[in-house]
Parts: C-alpha cells; sequence; structure tokens
C-alpha cells in the first residue's frame, strides 16, 4: 500500500497549495523514513540521494535550459515580433482570416527561436489584438488563434519540454527534436485549416483588412517581410541546424542561440543593459524553478522505487485492454486531466519517469511516445481556467475583452491539439520518418579481420568477432 499512499499525501499537499518542490521531498523524505521503521530498506538506501542530486547538478543537457530561456526573454523584447506581425499581416491582410493566418506563421517562427509560449503569447497578444478588434475579428476567434499559436513553441524544436522529456526518457534532445519536425508541421496546417473553414463558413468572424488599412504591394512590402523573415531563419539554423548537423550539442546550441539573441537586440537597436538585466533575472527564476523540481521529484522518486513503485505501476499499467493503443489512450487522458492542476514541468518529472519502464516493456518507441506526451502536456497551456496562456492573453488584454470570451476561444483549439494527439497514436510515421534509422546492420554478426605479421593477406585470421 506504500505507493498508493504516496501518491495520495501527494496529492494531499497539492491541494492545499504547497509548493510542489517542497511537497515532493516532504513527501518523499516522510515515507522513506517511515519505510525505513517499517523495514521495506535500510537507511543505507537514502546514501542514494545526494549522488543523485549531485547527478542533477551535473548534467550538462540541463544547461540547456537556462540557455533556451534566456534567448527567448531577450527576443520577447527586441522587437522581431512586431517586424514579423506587421509585415506578414500585410502580406495576407486582402483574404478573410489574413491576420489570423499571419498569427499562426509568425507565432511557428517565434516558437522556432525563442522556445518560450510567455514571450509568443504577449509579443502577438499585444500588437496583433488591438488590430483584429480595430477590424471586427470575431473575440473568441481572435482570442483563441492568439493563444493557440503561442503554444505550437510547446512541440516546435527547441522546446524546452523536448530537452526535459528527453532528459527523463533518456533519449537524445536531437532525436527528440526530430521526431517533433512532423507533429509541429502538421499543427500548423491543422490551425490554418481550421481558420481556411472558418473564412469560408462566417467570413464576417474574420474579415479582410479594408483598402485604407493595406500597404502597397509591391518590394517595398516582400523586402519588410524578408527582413523580418531573415535574421530568424539565421537564427533557427545556428540552434537547430547545427544540431541536427551534429555540429553543436543542445547545451552548446543554446548557448549560441542565446548570443544570437543579443545580436539580433543590438541590429534592431532594441538592446540595453536594462533588458539583459531583466532578461536574465527571469532565466534565473525559471532555472531555480526547474531544479527544485527535478531535486524534489529525484528524493520522490528513489523512495517510491524503493518501496516497488514502479513494479506497482508497471502491474496497473501493463495489463490495461488493448495492449500499446488502450496504454496510450489512457495515458494520454490521464496526463490530460492532469495538466488541468499541474504544469508541464511537474508532469515530466514525476509521472513520466513511472511511465517509460511500462511503455519500453510494451515495445513502444520513446522518442514517440515522448513526443506524443509534449503534444498533450502543450493542452495544460490552453485548459480553462487555469491554462497558461489564458493567463498571459489577460494579462495585456484592453479592459474590453471579456475573461469569458478567452476561455471559450480556447475550446476549438484545444479540440485541435487533441486531433493531433489522435493523429499521432495512429500514424506513428509522422514522428519516426525524420528521426536516424541507423545503418540496418547488427553490429553481433560484424567480423574484424585483421593479418598477421609476415603473413601474406590469404591467411588473414580473425581477431575479434
Amino acid at each position: 500500500m506504500m505507493p498508493p499512499l504516496m501518491f495520495g499525501g501527494l496529492v494531499v499537499f497539492l491541494l492545499i497549495g504547497f509548493p510542489v518542490a517542497f511537497s515532493l521531498c516532504a513527501v518523499g523524505l516522510f515515507f522513506g523514513f517511515l519505510s525505513i521503521e517499517l523495514g521495506f530498506f535500510t537507511s543505507a538506501y537514502l546514501g542514494n540521494l545526494p549522488l543523485r542530486v549531485f547527478g542533477i547538478l551535473s548534467n550538462d543537457l540541463l544547461l540547456a535550459i537556462p540557455f533556451f530561456t534566456l534567448m527567448g526573454a531577450i527576443l520577447e523584447r527586441c522587437g522581431l515580433a512586431e517586424d514579423l506581425l506587421e509585415g506578414t499581416g500585410q502580406l495576407f491582410g486582402k483574404v478573410p482570416g489574413g491576420l489570423a493566418y499571419a498569427v499562426i506563421l509568425v507565432g511557428a517562427v517565434l516558437g522556432a527561436i525563442t522556445g518560450t509560449v510567455a514571450a509568443s503569447v504577449i509579443a502577438m497578444g499585444m500588437i496583433s489584438l488591438p488590430i483584429m478588434m480595430r477590424y471586427g475579428y470575431d473575440m473568441r476567434i481572435a482570442t483563441g488563434v492568439i493563444a493557440a499559436s503561442g503554444t505550437i513553441t510547446q512541440v516546435i524544436p527547441p522546446s524546452l519540454v523536448l530537452i526535459i522529456l528527453g532528459d527523463q526518457l533518456g533519449k537524445s534532445v536531437g532525436d527528440m527534436y526530430a521526431g517533433a519536425i512532423g507533429p509541429s508541421f502538421l499543427q500548423i496546417l491543422l490551425f490554418l485549416a481550421f481558420i481556411a473553414v472558418v473564412s469560408i463558413v462566417a467570413p464576417h468572424k474574420v474579415p479582410p483588412l479594408p483598402p485604407e488599412a493595406l500597404a502597397p504591394r509591391g518590394w517595398p512590402l516582400y523586402w519588410r517581410v524578408i527582413k523580418g523573415m531573415v535574421p530568424s531563419i539565421v537564427l533557427i539554423f545556428l540552434v537547430l541546424g547545427t544540431i541536427f548537423l551534429g555540429l553543436a550539442t543542445p547545451t552548446e546550441a543554446g548557448a549560441m542561440g542565446a548570443v544570437g539573441a543579443v545580436v539580433l537586440a543590438i541590429i534592431n537597436r532594441r538592446f540595453s543593459w536594462t533588458l539583459l538585466r531583466q532578461a536574465m533575472e527571469n532565466t534565473m527564476r525559471i532555472t531555480a524553478m526547474v531544479i527544485f523540481i527535478l531535486i524534489g521529484a529525484t528524493v520522490f522518486s528513489l523512495v517510491f522505487q524503493g518501496v516497488d513503485g514502479s513494479l506497482w505501476i508497471e502491474h496497473l499499467l501493463s495489463h490495461l485492454p488493448g495492449g500499446q493503443v488502450g496504454f496510450l489512450v489512457f495515458v494520454n487522458i490521464f496526463v490530460f486531466f492532469l495538466a488541468f492542476f499541474l504544469d508541464f514541468f511537474e508532469i515530466a518529472f514525476i509521472v513520466v519517469p513511472l511511465l517509460a519502464p511500462v511503455a519500453t516493456k510494451l515495445d513502444i518507441d520513446l522518442v514517440w511516445f515522448g513526443v506524443l506526451l509534449c503534444i498533450n502536456l502543450q493542452t495544460s497551456f490552453m485548459h480553462p481556467p487555469f491554462g497558461f496562456a489564458l493567463f498571459y492573453l489577460r494579462g495585456i488584454a484592453p479592459k474590453e475583452v471579456k475573461t469569458s470570451d478567452i476561455y471559450w476561444g480556447a475550446v476549438p483549439w484545444l479540440g485541435l491539439q487533441l486531433v493531433l494527439v489522435a493523429i499521432v497514436i495512429f500514424w506513428p510515421a509522422s514522428v519516426t520518418y525524420f528521426l536516424d534509422k541507423g545503418t540496418g546492420v547488427d553490429p553481433s554478426t560484424v567480423r574484424i579481420e585483421v593479418p598477421l605479421p609476415d603473413m601474406p593477406e590469404d591467411d588473414a585470421v580473425p581477431v575479434f568477432r
């Protein structure tokens, strides 16, 4: 009964409102000392805890988190989003839904260079929401598309969620990024298709810009769009291209991205020491939160494994009806509802390490499983009433925008994200197609034959098998 009691204790702490990191530590240590008294394991078992904490603090991969966070915090303030949105909005402004198309495409680009939901939602909300309101967009469509486009950041590389899931699943971040390419494009296409349907069925909800608001067509407009896109593409290659080509680790790519963000801020004449200080303070807070949660999760998981909690979870989930599909459906429903109450960091550190062994036993590709969970976790940003994307949007939206419109506007996009979860479950190639397939050679069949000195080539003797 110890594993379910530990989960119950953790739920009680969370419902009280105690910080997650300290809740995990408190529950883990309490049940750890209780287990020693009851004889489930000795005090020497808890001696592993300092080694595990040191392993977290010395993990080079986790250095990518502050680098990518710093990059996003700088880009949030450097004016790049304004340039992208204004040019792209004018480019698509003549067609119904043009501003919404621009928000989705710019959200994808910002996601690929910032990696943070807050930066995308705040930047696009401050720039595009007043314009949409001025030209008669339906309030729910306008708020929904801004919030949803910001959450693309969670799936499109260099997502922080993919870094953490790769670490927890024991898979390389490069593989996680490669696996997320297909679902990222599918999500963008789903969002664009939804706006296309709305523009056909109810064009009055997504009207085009009036002629007096349109800039003249021609090279000045195209150059404006190119000027915003080219620095973004260069930064995307600097971060993602170097990882995919094997030229840099995620940590090194994150460091280059942070430097690139500073250069972009200087080019846009937005750089200041105040901007850098604010970005570093934001990075420090997020990094400290992640590390504390990870240490708390380590305390909890060590004790949980000591009382055979992993076997309890494995027995509970590996006998679900439906095999792999049954397991995936159950896990995704479970994570979906868990995301109403917990942040994606907390779910990744608490739940994912318990699910990974069961997925391995069921012969599920862990990269595919990780990307699937990442898509599901992004719904946590759109859940009314606790979705962070909705909070960010509420914080910068004008007073005349009703909170109910923000919440109801999120519902269709939440449904589209769940559609993507179903597509990835039933079409695994959407993830695995972009992964490195290897050579297809079984290493156990390789023979290396080395000729002995002063012997003819024909007398080669096999040395290694």
